[in-house]
């Protein structure tokens, strides 16, 4: 008898529900001008049942549909970034298919639209894993390079004489650019980061311990660049113009600078298409003071050599995409980028040579002139696809690259040799031509699967080809006729292949979060020089674990912990051993031997709200590093790079905002570095150096008005050592920058002026073995420049699409 009434009750329930009606309820989402809001997120709410919910998100035309939905009292929800919530009145769905009248979202911007509420994002904004540089925001960015604005970074330095940039004291910086490692490195990456103009940036993120996700390259972390790019719906873009001056102490006074840059983006339907064109034109100067003392048997000789070097510069860049949302889980993007520059130097050396032998002294002079003439150019391609799986917050991506770089440069030396009485005693003329091609192909995928809401697996295939032909000659002018120069010409060809696997696996609890990774990167590379019959071939796999831990004590505090293994391979030129003439008694070579650098990085860290402190270990084995050579029987100086020994460096950095008013904020960074350098054998003698320095930042933000506004900023670098390089003053400089915003924010006037005090010039030595140098450069650091930015189209409604390509560990490995 149960069994016949079970058996009955079922069929009923099964009758009444086949007899139940369901159908479809749909409808649009509208912007307030009727443009169709994509990706809205639209909840059905069962009335009588109101933990009954569906939830879909709008497609791209702004439609949504709920499907097999049963007849009941229903209502519609509505929530968009940027829009007021919207609820519709109760739906009586029979179980027919029902359209409901389209919904017109009200901006937020206009329900307040008694309320002004003016948010500005700081310059320096610290995150969880990474330092973001807002660059759009920053009045005192207005005019200068992106060079310049990394030197207004806390914790980057730039040196100025190895042409390196350095974060926390630490060298082996990779740059990237939208998430693209650049291939340039050395005096090339800061020509082409001189040449590229704040117009064109909007961040700038600094992550100084980058998970296994992320390529092994890069001692010192990641310096990424993020462009603008405007991805509103409908057409809309900005237009920027920037002039401006600078002066250098002893230098000429028409130091100019001006640059013009336009973005377009145009969104409509499935099809997002942007692009970007950039001009710019500057003058720098740059002047080296160089004073040695050479002691060889029987006589010492010091020479005080004036390097005085101007530079005008003119480039073009130009970047085109698309991207093509197939579905609403598939989006595949392409992009093209392509830059020129070039750039003439004129230089004039003085050098004078004062000999002491047996109470005997014999002054002698260079008197040299010179010249440089150099085309670089690039072009880059992508193509992408993302793909989101079934499972919420899981997908796959897939990129392949292409880039191509040239570079095409011819020097000039002439110079005079005089005698005490400034009469010629000799003279020479050599010449340099230098023509350089690199090929890089790359492709590489990731995964990310979530097995539940607090467990995550990462991982990812990567696999890259890098060719390079670098030919060298060298020619000296001998009786009306151009004559190779023995032992300095050079054809070079450098392959190079990696092939990249990772995991990573990331656990959140209550108060704990918890991510493991492991990268494993098989390196085969290949360095020939066919003029010289050398060969280096090399192949080996390394590995490289990370480690990051945080630890959330209560609501305002925690802690954070990591560990990653780091690499930093030699750029190209600098494998490359031709030998390059800069005066008569200065050359620089390249180094086919030089070996990878590895990095451990040990950090702690403590927050409290905003406030943060981190603890920073560094342990570097065959750290590359700048080295000069004396040659005591010629008084000529070799520089070339060289791995040093081991470095150990500490470095503690302290970040405090300060909220002082309602309209005025502080923002201040303040770091220590302890770095203790070891070499059994360098030079062929033991090298020992260590130094404590300390580095200070802050910027002062103040809104007079709702439209006007200050910015002041200043950072100071107290005497600090790299390898054999020691610093032996402190370096400033204080900055000022105003912005007057009109129409409703969409025009902008900024005028900036940098380094106020002309305190920012470098003065240090180097002394070790037979090498006895002291060094000061000025450049061109005192700037001021005027802008005018203006928005026109869409700036309300944004989607998110961000990516990285495949070029990510080896394009910023082609500079000297």
């Amino acid at each position: 008898m149960k069994k016949i009434l079970l058996l009955m009750t079922c069929l009923l329930a099964w009758g009444t529900s086949f007899a139940q009606k369901k159908g479809n309820i749909s409808g649009k989402i509208l912007a307030e001008n009727n443009e169709a809001l994509p990706y809205s997120l639209v909840k059905l709410i069962n009335l009588t049942d109101t933990s009954n919910i569906k939830e879909v998100s709008a497609n791209l035309d702004g439609v949504y549909r709920f499907q097999n939905v049963a007849e009941g009292q229903y209502q519609i929800r509505v929530k968009m970034v940027g829009y007021q919530n919207y609820a519709s009145a109760k739906i009586t769905f029979n179980g027919s298919d029902l359209q409901v009248p389209s919904v017109k979202m009200q901006t937020i911007s206009k329900q307040l639209s008694e309320v002004s509420v003016v948010g500005q994002k700081p310059f320096v904004e610290r995150k969880a894993d990474k330092t973001v540089l807002n660059v759009e925001s920053n009045v005192t960015a207005a005019g200068n390079s992106v060079l310049e604005l990394l030197e207004k970074a806390p914790g980057v330095t730039i040196d100025r004489q190895t042409e390196q940039i350095k974060l926390n004291n630490k060298a082996g910086i990779t740059i990237m650019v939208d998430g693209k490692t650049n291939f340039l490195s050395g005096a090339d990456i800061t020509t082409l980061l001189s040449n590229m103009t704040s117009d064109q940036v909007a961040t700038i993120e600094l992550i100084t311990n980058p998970s296994s996700k992320y390529d092994a390259a890069g001692n010192a972390g990641i310096i990424n660049i993020k462009l603008k790019r405007n991805k509103n719906f409908g057409t809309n873009g900005s237009i920027a113009a920037n002039t401006g001056r600078g002066t250098v102490k002893n230098g000429p006074t028409d130091l100019y600078r001006h640059s013009a840059n336009l973005n377009l983006n145009h969104r409509i339907e499935d099809w997002n298409i942007f692009g970007n064109a950039t001009y710019n034109t500057r003058t720098n100067f740059n002047q080296t003071l160089l004073n040695r003392n050479a002691i060889t048997t029987g006589m010492q000789t010091t020479f005080a050599q004036d390097f005085n070097r101007r530079q005008k510069g003119s480039g073009y860049s130009g970047k085109i995409g698309a991207d093509y949302y197939a579905s609403k889980k598939t989006v595949i993007g392409v992009m093209v980028d392509v830059v020129t520059n070039d750039n003439n130097l004129v230089g004039f050396s003085t050098a004078n040579i004062n000999e002491y032998q047996q109470n005997t002294q014999t002054l002698s002079y260079i008197r040299q002139n010179s010249g440089n003439q150099a085309k670089f150019n690039s072009i880059t391609s992508n193509f992408n696809i993302k793909h989101d799986l079934a499972k919420a917050d899981a997908n796959i991506t897939f990129d392949v690259d292409y880039a191509g770089y040239g570079m095409d440069r011819n020097d000039s030396f002439d110079a005079l040799y005089l005698d005490a009485s400034q009469v010629q005693t000799n003279s020479s003329n050599l010449r340099n031509i230098v023509d350089a091609k690199i090929d890089v192909l790359a492709a590489k995928t990731d995964f990310t699967w979530p097995f539940s809401k607090t467990l995550k697996f990462e991982s990812g295939l990567k696999s890259s080809i890098v060719t390079t032909n670098n030919d060298f000659i060298s020619e000296q002018l001998t009786n009306g006729q151009w004559s190779d120069v023995l032992g300095r010409s050079n054809l070079f060809v450098y392959k190079e292949n990696i092939n990249a696997a990772y995991a990573n696996l990331s656990q959140n609890w209550k108060k704990w979060q918890v991510q493991l990774g492991l990268r494993a990167e098989h390196t085969h590379s290949k360095g020939e020089s066919v003029t010289a019959n050398k060969v280096v071939d090399r192949d080996y796999i390394s590995l490289f674990p990370s480690v990051f831990i945080k630890q959330e004590l209560n609501k305002n505090h925690s802690l954070n912990y990591s560990y990653s293994r780091r690499v930093d391979r030699p750029n190209y030129q600098q494998l490359n051993p031709f030998v390059q003439y800069l005066d008569p008694y200065t050359i620089d070579s390249g180094n086919p031997y030089l070996n990878a650098q590895f990095t451990d990085n040990f950090e702690v860290g403590y927050s409290f709200k905003e406030i943060s402190l981190s603890l920073n270990y560094a342990n570097v084995k065959g750290m590359i590093t700048q080295v000069s050579r004396q040659n005591d029987a010629t008084r000529q100086i070799e520089v070339q790079r060289q791995n040093f020994g081991q470095a150990d460096l500490y470095n503690a950095n302290l970040y405090v905002p300060i909220k002082v008013t309602k309209a005025w904020s502080m923002q201040n960074n303040f770091s220590t570095a302890y770095q203790d350098y070891r070499d059994a054998t360098l030079v062929g003698a033991a090298y020992q150096r260590s130094k404590v320095s300390f580095n200070f930042n802050t910027s002062q933000s103040i809104a007079f008005t709702k439209t006007f506004r200050a910015e002041v900023s200043f950072w100071y670098d107290s005497p600090g050592i790299r390898g054999v390089e020691e610093t032996t003053i402190a370096q400033y400089a204080l900055n000022l920058g105003l912005q007057k915003t009109l129409m409703q924010n969409k025009l902008k006037l900024r005028l900036s002026v940098d380094d106020i005090l002309a305190t920012n010039y470098w003065e240090g030595q180097m002394k070790y073995q037979n090498v006895d140098m002291y060094i000061t450069n000025y450049y061109n650091s005192r700037r001021a420049s005027f802008s005018v930015n203006y928005s026109f189209g869409n700036q309300q409604v944004k989607s998110v699409r961000n990516r990285k390509t495949a070029l990510d560990d080896i394009r910023g490995r082609t500079g000297g």
